[in-house]
């Protein structure tokens, strides 16, 4: 459970650090399930998403790892959605949001091989949701391995999500994965990067803006993420609760 030191923290900054929140067994198993995953293994209705750069032939993978940029939808594996269930990161989200019943509405493993951009532009997650209230929503991020300013590191705009959901657009890059918009109007000098030892988990708003650079060494940048929406939020004119990847936790 947060403080109420880091719960203020939370709400005045957009954000909140917890160190350690993934003991190293389980960090391992969810980056040994990971792995198998990458090789073939996958669920059925998990989504495995290679890099832009691989898919247009700019890079030759070296292992089938080495090729993929994430995987989403994590609901139908027992082994990485235990991390939604988890008890510590369901009270922290239940203790931001106000509610003890929440629904997974995003879930993530990503993947940042070597040698490949892989940048993810500075944007806020709100833009992929309906959900309102933003206050409702709480995203999760765990570092899997060494999250440094070298292996791309996530930065963030503090105090962003004080404002509005920004314009969003594709990046001017010759390399862009796809579906990852950045915010048109956003002062770049303004980010702190947050580097993270693996185990560490980001708690963070959904209007916050963010984002996370190149891979500049020789091994994976990976972290496991969740978005939890409180049972309270509405998305116009559909129960967004029946969607295909919505699920209700614990």
């Amino acid at each position: 459970m947060l403080t109420k030191q880091q719960i203020d923290e939370f709400h005045r900054e957009g954000f909140v650090l917890v160190p350690g929140l993934l003991e190293p067994a389980e960090q391992e198993r969810y980056n040994a399930r990971f792995l198998d995953i990458a090789q073939g293994d996958a669920p059925p209705e998990m989504t495995v998403m290679r890099d832009v750069m691989v898919v247009k032939g700019a890079v030759t993978p070296k292992t089938p790892v080495h090729g993929i940029n994430k995987i989403m939808n994590l609901e139908t594996d027992p082994i990485l959605f235990d991390y939604a269930r988890h008890p510590a990161t369901l009270a922290i989200a239940a203790q931001l949001t106000g509610d003890q019943h929440l629904y997974t509405i995003s879930t993530n493993v990503f993947n940042k091989p070597p040698d490949i951009d892989g940048r993810h532009p500075l944007h806020q997650d709100l833009r992929y949701f309906r959900l309102r209230p933003a206050s409702g929503i709480v995203g999760v991020w765990t570092a899997l391995s060494p999250c440094t300013r070298e292996s791309g590191c996530l930065a963030v705009i503090p105090r962003s999500h004080h404002g509005p959901l920004l314009g969003h657009g594709d990046p001017d890059w010759e390399y862009v994965n796809r579906a990852f918009y950045g915010v048109t109007d956003v002062d770049r000098d303004s980010r702190q990067h947050i580097e993270m030892a693996p185990g560490d988990t980001l708690f963070f708003h959904p209007l916050l803006v963010h984002g996370s650079g190149r891979n500049r060494t020789n091994d994976f940048r990976r972290a496991i993420s969740i978005h939890y929406a409180s049972a309270e939020c509405t998305t116009p004119g559909r129960d967004w609760k029946t969607g295909p990847h919505v699920r209700p936790v614990p």
